[in-house]
């Protein structure tokens, strides 16, 4: 078994791809289940949503992966809009951090009767932020998120105080925030982490023959890190996409989403080869 850093560690966090053999000797003859965040992970992050699109080769590289093992995209984004942008049929797609899942044969959705809250809290914000030049407000079925990156440094504070008062208006929902972003969401122990616990249940995934891998950059992806620290040493791998390094519950790293594209690459031929 490959000596795991301590999810409390900021630095020595290994390179899946620089230290691939380390990381399928880890792996051994069990099958990998792959979660994948898409902002970050597998597009740089961009100024606004729309403009981050997966490269073509990404795109064929998670076809062939999920022609080997499970795979599931699990985003911020909403449902809808990230299976857009991925364009593979057939994958378990997780939107709104895991509130809304579709995949074959699989519909979940968490926190409906929390939708007139967030109508209402979005025209609010809308109100607020309306002469905010750079800030968006973002409607997703489940979450409003509220981006601030092309938002004047001296006006960010601004936004989130903004936010937060909102937040106060409708105790219903509460305040997550990531990369230049603030979200509101149904106030419900829910998360990316145990939407994976979840998939991996209702799969059948949850068994000692398979590990379950989640890649991801952000904040809101280290739920989903340290839900599967919990489940034990060497029952499940996060490897956070990061440069510089940073404080996270993930055991591996990749610097970019290049290096993320090229490690499920070749997680993809070891699968072929074995």
């Amino acid at each position: 078994m490959t000596n795991q850093p301590s999810p409390a560690s900021s630095a020595g966090k290994p390179s899946a791809l620089v230290r691939f053999d380390a990381f399928v000797a880890m792996l051994g003859d069990r099958r990998p289940a792959v979660f994948l965040d898409y902002d970050g992970t597998l597009t740089p992050i961009v100024e606004r949503p729309d403009l981050a699109i997966l490269d073509d080769s990404v795109r064929a590289v998670i076809r062939r992966l999920a022609g080997l093992c499970p795979v599931a995209v699990v985003s911020g984004r909403d449902l809808d809009d990230v299976a857009r942008h991925v364009g593979i049929d057939n994958l378990i797609y997780a939107g709104s951090h895991g509130f809304d899942i579709r995949g074959p044969g699989l519909r979940t959705q968490i926190g409906e009767e929390y939708l007139g809250d967030l109508d209402a809290a979005e025209a609010d914000l809308r109100r607020r932020l309306n002469g905010v030049e750079g800030a968006l407000v973002e409607r997703k079925r489940f979450a409003i998120a509220i981006h601030t990156r092309r938002v004047a440094a001296e006006h960010k504070a601004l936004v989130g105080d903004a936010v937060r008062e909102v937040a106060a208006a409708f105790p219903t929902l509460r305040v997550t925030g990531g990369k230049e972003i603030h979200e509101l969401r149904p106030n419900v122990p829910w998360d990316k982490g145990k939407a994976v616990l979840s998939l991996l249940d209702t799969l059948d995934l949850a068994g000692p023959e398979t590990l379950p891998l989640y890649l991801g950059d952000d904040e809101t992806d280290e739920d989903a890190f340290r839900a599967l620290a919990a489940r034990g040493e060497g029952r499940g791998a996060g490897i956070r996409v990061m440069d510089p390094p940073a404080p996270s519950a993930a055991a591996w790293s990749l610097k970019d989403p290049a290096e993320a594209g090229a490690f499920l690459d070749r997680l993809a031929g070891w699968l072929a080869e074995g």
